[in-house]
């Protein structure tokens, strides 16, 4: 379909990506119909101050800076995709069906929780985030499921809070099924006051907080369920779209003639990594937009550079910043390296010797360098 043509983009999903993709398609050219469509009740906001700050102070509100009337976008709220029909055009919601001449999905991921019906928490969205403040009160026996980014961060506040905190991981450190054993050596000393209970997996809920995997049950008051997510593609079963932990789309994040994915949702094929990625960050929400309008607005791919970035992320956790670039694989090799005190790095090497990510704690500035060297032999990179 020709971009003149394209009379009405619908975007769903109103989070990072969706706004993203609204500012692109007007600094594009744009000046057909918008519609942003978003399952919460709130405009569009930053997800990372939900673990990052919000847990630990009075903030209430990370919305994004986006002024949807001066875009001329049309702002639904409170309005969910079910359903997508590619072959009329058309996304169904439960207030209606909304055609469409060019689609833009941006619906992002969802929690994954533990089976069961006793209560636990997620921290996915602004609701989650301020229900589970609330509940990090002094004295209150905290129990994490998960010794991840989320989890970590989790962690940090409720300590900060006052509470009793416990956290049960399958692996044998935190972050070692991530990093491998170097790095999570390094890093178990921060957990100091977690009840660590690594090795065994929380199986299900019961009333009064989890049942392991060794058949103990494990009491709290606060049980936070951080086991990953999965991609929110349910309302696109049927919709005739390859689905595989995503989207599947194209170098240029093309999902099929008149629709691209963006965001926690897409799954791309990345000529530098040579293999799929679906990244869950900020910065590729942030990113991906500029590509993924270019290729809706331009079907013949005109001056259109493929979508290949080098993911990025951070987390604030016990008082360090870690900041991880690249993708490295199950079998590179990782060297640890010590810089001046107070700070210290990881980097992994491949096969052929080339650096394909590195891991940087307290030291901000050193990605940078880092950045110029992802790609090339391990030689230059031991130079930073």
């Amino acid at each position: 379909m020709a971009a003149k043509s394209l009379e009405h983009v619908v975007v769903v999903g109103a989070g990072l990506a969706g706004a993203r993709s609204c500012e692109q398609l007007r600094r594009q050219g744009y000046e057909g119909r918008i519609t942003l469509l978003g399952a919460e009740p709130h405009a569009p906001y930053d997800r990372p101050p939900l673990s990052k700050d919000m847990l630990s102070t009075d903030r209430t509100d990370s919305s994004l800076p986006v002024d949807y009337t001066a875009l001329q976008v049309d702002l639904r709220l409170g309005v969910q995709a079910t359903a997508l029909r590619p072959a009329d055009r058309v996304v169904v919601t439960a207030h209606g069906e909304i055609p469409y001449d060019g689609l833009v999905i941006a619906t992002g991921s969802r929690p994954r929780q533990l089976p069961g019906d006793g209560g636990q928490m997620t921290l996915r969205t602004l609701g989650d985030a301020l229900r589970l403040r609330k509940q990090l009160r002094r004295g209150a026996r905290v129990l994490i499921v998960g010794a991840g980014w989320i989890g970590a961060e989790v962690a940090t506040a409720a300590l900060s809070a006052g509470c009793e905190v416990t956290c049960v991981s399958s692996g044998s450190a935190p972050f070692a099924d991530m990093f491998g054993p170097e790095v999570a050596q390094r890093l178990a000393p921060w957990w100091d006051g977690v009840d660590l209970r690594f090795g065994c997996s929380a199986e299900s809920m019961t009333n009064e907080g989890v049942r392991l995997s060794d058949g103990s049950d494990l009491t709290a008051d606060v049980v936070v369920a951080a086991i990953g997510d999965r991609p929110e593609t349910g309302w696109l079963e049927g919709s005739g779209l390859e689905l595989d932990d995503g989207v599947v789309v194209d170098e240029w994040l093309r999902a099929a003639p008149g629709i691209v994915a963006v965001g926690d949702v897409a799954a791309w094929w990345s000529r530098r990594w040579a293999r799929r990625l679906r990244v869950r960050h900020w910065d590729h929400a942030a990113s991906a937009p500029a590509v993924a309008v270019a290729a809706l607005l331009k079907p013949g791919l005109c001056g259109v550079a493929p979508y290949d970035p080098i993911p990025y992320f951070w987390s604030d956790q016990f008082g360090h910043k870690m900041q991880y670039l690249g993708a490295h694989g199950p079998g590179d090799d990782v060297i640890v390296e010590d810089g001046e005190p107070g700070w210290w790095k990881a980097s992994w090497v491949d096969a052929r010797g080339r650096l394909t990510a590195t891991l940087v704690v307290d030291r901000p500035r050193e990605l940078v360098k880092a950045r110029q060297h992802i790609g090339q032999p391990l030689l230059s990179a031991t130079k930073l």
